[in-house]
């Protein structure tokens, strides 16, 4: 091998023709190709997060939802019904001045009317109920208090409310009463798994990117989004998880999420809310529903940006109406109330809430990343929920319980909330032979929705 200097000129090895002194010619091709092997490319080894934080997680946390211990395979829960009912029935044919109107209910376990009570009939003539048949599908008659009698309506189905009783000097007590309703509720645990696996080889070798404190191995990226992505899909499911119900699913019970629990004994909102007067409809139904003084409005971008297009109309966001603008972009249609954020509104604005108040209602209202991913919910029927910010009163016990309630099965000190474990012959496992190490996840939980109906759903 010819040398010159320090420097070692040819190729050194088997071959002898290649044992001889080489001189390079100026060749760009020989450059590029020599450089491509030498230089070391000028790479940033900082991750750049292309779409920001991509986890979802946090919600029910935000809005109050507490975590709770179970130790059975379903959560049950209790709900007062209302106090007061109406009474459901048939109204018949009302003539022009009747004196008496007749009501048949279907079933007699329905019928909550007594003898001597008071009814409101066509929406506010008063009547006494003077007769009602034992049946299996008892009529009951209703004479009018005034003598002008009922005004005529046409026959259908009816619900009359029961103001009151009327009795005679000297007459019995009732003989029936009235027992306190309650509705028991039965929530099933769900059952969550995942898994990521890395062979031995792969968990040393050493990459481009610095995905923190000096590490380059590439398997911790993807072993930390394999992480996020499970809980992202658990917290999904216990917004948007149902009860199986179909013949073709067998062993899965299923569980009624946050979406579905609202769906079925809440308020849903059709359409996007963008005028005062569907707020206002809101509004009544919240009273009607027992509604909580403040509520937490997480909506997708289209929703939020209509809410704001609303407020903006009415001269309540930078205007000058006859309706009062709060300082710092906070609206105010008859004063804000801020009990929710230790009366703070500097507390909610620094959170990212934007508040507005309606018919003594406060509405603070953020934007929901899960419902603006394209690769999750952005293109769903969802637009957004409003979450009583407030406790409820627990019907069996009368302890204050928060509206929303995670659960995950545990006991003795054993928790399924979040499961880690690791099977493999690297990384430090050593419970199998294979070259490699398998992560894996599970969690057992669901979700309790409880006063479903002072909750609103927003759908597209």
């Amino acid at each position: 091998m010819a040398t010159l200097g320090n420097v070692t000129y040819g190729n050194a090895g088997s071959n002898p023709a290649a044992n001889q002194f080489d001189l390079q010619k100026l060749d760009a091709a020989k450059y590029i190709s020599l450089y491509d092997l030498v230089n070391k490319p000028d790479n940033r080894d900082a991750l750049i997060k292309t779409y920001g934080n991509q986890g979802i997680t946090g919600f029910l946390q935000l809005v109050g939802a507490t975590k709770a211990i179970a130790q059975n395979d379903e959560v049950q829960y209790w709900e007062e019904e209302r106090l007061h009912k109406k009474q459901a029935g048939a109204m018949g044919t009302i003539s022009a001045g009747a004196a008496t109107a007749t009501l048949t209910v279907t079933g007699a376990s329905n019928v909550i009317l007594r003898k001597q009570d008071v009814v409101l009939v066509n929406g506010g003539e008063r009547g006494l109920i003077t007769n009602i048949t034992d049946v299996t599908n008892p009529v009951v008659t209703i004479t009018a208090l005034s003598s002008d009698g009922f005004t005529a309506a046409a026959s259908g189905a009816k619900e009359l409310p029961v103001v009151g009783n009327l009795y005679a000097q000297g007459s019995e007590q009732p003989s029936e009463f009235i027992e306190s309703g309650i509705t028991r509720r039965v929530n099933p645990f769900m059952i969550m798994k995942e898994v990521y696996s890395v062979t031995g080889s792969q968990a040393t070798n050493i990459g481009w990117i610095n995905l923190g404190n000096g590490d380059y191995r590439w398997y911790l990226k993807s072993e930390g989004d394999t992480r996020q992505r499970f809980m992202d899909k658990r917290e999904m499911m216990m917004l948007l998880g149902e009860k199986v119900t179909a013949s073709g699913i067998t062993d899965i019970d299923g569980s009624e999420g946050y979406f579905s629990a609202i769906e079925d004994r809440g308020i849903v909102q059709s359409g996007l809310i963008d005028t005062l007067t569907e707020i206002d409809d809101i509004v009544k139904v919240f009273d009607k529903e027992g509604g909580a003084s403040e509520y937490a409005l997480y909506v997708n971008r289209a929703q939020d940006l209509a809410i704001d297009d609303m407020l903006a109309s009415a001269n309540l966001i930078g205007g000058t109406g006859n309706l009062s603008t709060v300082a710092n972009g906070v609206t105010g249609l008859g004063g804000a109330a801020y009990g929710s954020f230790s009366n703070s509104p500097e507390t909610a604005i620094n959170l990212g809430f934007r508040s507005f108040a309606r018919g003594g209602y406060t509405f603070h209202k953020h934007d929901w990343k899960l419902l603006n991913d394209p690769t999750l919910l952005a293109d769903s029927d969802f637009a957004g929920v409003a979450v009583p910010m407030a406790s409820v009163a627990d019907a069996k016990t009368g302890d204050k319980a928060p509206a929303l309630e995670m659960n995950y099965k545990a006991a003795n000190g054993y928790s399924r909330e979040m499961e880690h474990w690791m099977i493999g012959s690297v990384l430090g496992a050593s419970n199998a032979t294979k070259d490699n190490v398998e992560f894996h996840y599970r969690s057992e939980c669901n979700l309790i929705t409880r006063a479903a109906n002072r909750h609103l759903l927003i759908k597209k």
